[in-house]
C-alpha cells in the first residue's frame, strides 16, 4: 500500500505539502492538489483517515433514467441501497456523461469525494473512464460491462444467453423457423453479447443463421423504419430485439405499415420495462430483476472492499409471454 512518504518522493515535496494537497487545505495551489491527487491514484494510495471519517460509495449513472420510480435505474439504484444503506454507508448517486469523464479522472474523482467504491451504470465501450478501469484500483462494479485482468473490479447484470434461448425456444414451439434480430450497433459490451446469445441460440436449435436476418442501427425509429420490411422481405416471421425500446419501436411501425402483430410477425423486447405491459399487443420478453441487479451490484461490491476478486454475477432470465407472439404464419 503506497504511503505519503511514496507520494511526497515521487513528486520531490515535503510530507507536509502531500497531507495537505489530500485533505484540501487552502494553502496548497490547485495545480499541485491536483498533481498530488493524480499521483496518489497512480500509487495506489488509500486516504484511510478520509475513509473513517465518511464512510460513503456512489452510484454513477449514464443514459438511464434513475429519478423516475419503476424506471429501470431507479429500481436498480433503489435494490442497491436496500443492502447498503442498513450496513451504514452513505450512498451518493451521481448523473456523469463524457464530457464530465473528460473533465477529470475516474481515480481522481473518487479519492477526491471520499468514496471507498463505486457501481457504475450505463457506460459504454466508447467512454473515456472505461480505458482508465482496466488499471484502476479503485473497487468498482459494472452493470451490463465487463473489464477483464483487472482483480478490482466486477461485473454484474443479467444473463443475456439464457434469455435469448427461452425466447427462441418459445418462438420455435409456435413454429417459428426464420427469426430475425434488429440490435443497436456492437459499440458496448451488453449488445455484443446480445448479438452473440442470438448467434449461440440459433445454432443450438439448428436454425439458420443469415447476416440478412439482422439490422444493427444506431437510432431507434430509423432502424424499424429501415429493417422491418427488409426482414420480412427475407421471410423473418419473429423478430428479437436487443431492448424493449426498440421492440416497442417495431410495434409502433407495424400498425403504420398495417402489419399485424403476431399473425404477420411475433416481436419479443428484452428488459420487461413496466410500459412492455401495456403496449398493443402487450410486448412479449426477457425479464430483468432490477432489484434484484442493484442487490447484487452491492453484494458484488461487498466482495471488493473485502479483497475478495470476483467476476460476474448473472442474474437468471424469464421469459414473459404477452400478446406480441404467436403462431408462425402459413
Amino acid at each position: 500500500m503506497a504511503t505519503i512518504n511514496d507520494i511526497a518522493e515521487k513528486l520531490g515535496i515535503s510530507k507536509s505539502t502531500v497531507s495537505k494537497g489530500l485533505n484540501n487545505a487552502r494553502d496548497v495551489s490547485e495545480e499541485m492538489r491536483k498533481k498530488i491527487l493524480e499521483t496518489a491514484v497512480e500509487l495506489g494510495y488509500v486516504n484511510r483517515r478520509q475513509q473513517k471519517e465518511r464512510k460513503a460509495l456512489c452510484i454513477l449513472v449514464e443514459n438511464m433514467d434513475f429519478q423516475t420510480p419503476n424506471q429501470f435505474g431507479h429500481d436498480i439504484i433503489l435494490g442497491f441501497k436496500q443492502m447498503a444503506e442498513p450496513e451504514g454507508w452513505t450512498v451518493d448517486i451521481i448523473p456523469i456523461d463524457m464530457e464530465f469523464q473528460r473533465g477529470i479522472p475516474y481515480g481522481v474523482f473518487i479519492m477526491e469525494h471520499g468514496y471507498q467504491a463505486s457501481f457504475i451504470l450505463g457506460l459504454t465501450l466508447l467512454d473515456p473512464w472505461i480505458h482508465e478501469l482496466r488499471t484502476s484500483r479503485v473497487p468498482t462494479v459494472l452493470y451490463d460491462n465487463y473489464v477483464k485482468e483487472n482483480p478490482c473490479i466486477a461485473s454484474v447484470g443479467c444473463d443475456s444467453q439464457e434469455g435469448f434461448e427461452l425466447a427462441v425456444k418459445h418462438l420455435t414451439s409456435l413454429g417459428h423457423k426464420k427469426i430475425g434480430l434488429i440490435s443497436g450497433p456492437l459499440e458496448s459490451y451488453i449488445l455484443k453479447a446480445r448479438y452473440n446469445a442470438y448467434l449461440n441460440a440459433m445454432d443450438k436449435f439448428n436454425l439458420e443463421i443469415n447476416e440478412n436476418y439482422i439490422g444493427l442501427g444506431y437510432y431507434v425509429n430509423d432502424s424499424t423504419r429501415k429493417y422491418i420490411p427488409k426482414l420480412l422481405d427475407e421471410g423473418v416471421t419473429a423478430i428479437l430485439f436487443s431492448h424493449d425500446v426498440r421492440a416497442i419501436s417495431a410495434i409502433t411501425e407495424c400498425k403504420d405499415r398495417g402489419i399485424r402483430i403476431p399473425e404477420d410477425v411475433s416481436i419479443v423486447g428484452f428488459d420487461d420495462l413496466p410500459m412492455t405491459a401495456y403496449t398493443l399487443p402487450s410486448l412479449t420478453t426477457i425479464r430483468q430483476n432490477r432489484i434484484g441487479i442493484g442487490k447484487c451490484g452491492y453484494y458484488a461490491l461487498s466482495c471488493l472492499l473485502n479483497q475478495v476478486s470476483i467476476g460476474s454475477i448473472l442474474l437468471r432470465a424469464t421469459l414473459i409471454v404477452r400478446n406480441s407472439t404467436g403462431p408462425a404464419p402459413q
